[in-house]
């Protein structure tokens, strides 16, 4: 028996010293050096505070913000805890409800935007948890958002245009908007136009 446990217990030791301690160690450490910003979540900063992530969507509700994605992760929107989608097919009575109610959102606070509603602001990602948004989706915002924050709409668009990512390598995935970094930018060019309005 002791000749079957001995070489049992050893590999058992050896491995979980191996793939246990020793690979998360270097992988850790490989990250940490090559990869610093993205190891450390891809955190957002506001001076010394971190506001987000790169790498995950967080609801906006304010008209003078641009808004994300909905979220269908419980029991809040955009918890990265419970990472999920509706799971309601196309033909779902709910999702049509659903739908629906973020369409008469849309209307309700740009009654007169008549551009076709983006998809992607009226239905779910499959994570929840989606940091951007396409760029039709931004674009057709920026009529509320120029208006609530008292800004030339050319310069909202223009905002948007410059906060626009390319797909990678020019043809992989589509151009997107990443929300929390535009949102960001928006309330830096309402702080500095500040003083202007003022006067």
């Amino acid at each position: 028996m002791n000749t079957l446990v001995r070489p049992a217990l050893s590999l058992l030791a050896a491995l979980t010293l191996v793939t246990g301690l020793a690979y998360p160690l270097a992988v850790t450490g490989v990250a940490q050096t090559a990869f610093p910003d993205q190891a450390a979540g891809s955190l957002v900063r506001l001076g010394d505070r971190p506001v987000g992530s790169r790498l995950l969507g967080q609801p906006f509700s304010e008209a003078r913000y641009f808004w994300s994605r909905p979220s269908a992760t419980s029991p809040m929107p955009y918890n990265a805890a419970n990472s999920s989608g509706a799971n309601q097919g196309p033909l779902n009575p709910a999702l049509m409800e659903a739908v629906k109610g973020r369409i008469a959102a849309l209307k309700a606070a740009d009654p007169g935007n008549t551009q076709a509603i983006p998809v992607d602001l009226v239905t779910t990602s499959a994570s929840g948890l989606d940091p951007h948004i396409s760029v039709a989706a931004a674009l057709y915002q920026v009529g509320r958002v120029a208006r609530v924050r008292q800004l030339d709409e050319a310069a909202v668009r223009q905002l948007v245009q410059d906060h626009t990512e390319r797909p990678l390598l020019g043809f992989l995935g589509e151009a997107r908007v990443n929300v929390l970094l535009l949102n960001l930018a928006l309330d830096r060019v309402a702080k500095a136009q500040a003083p202007a309005h003022a006067a």
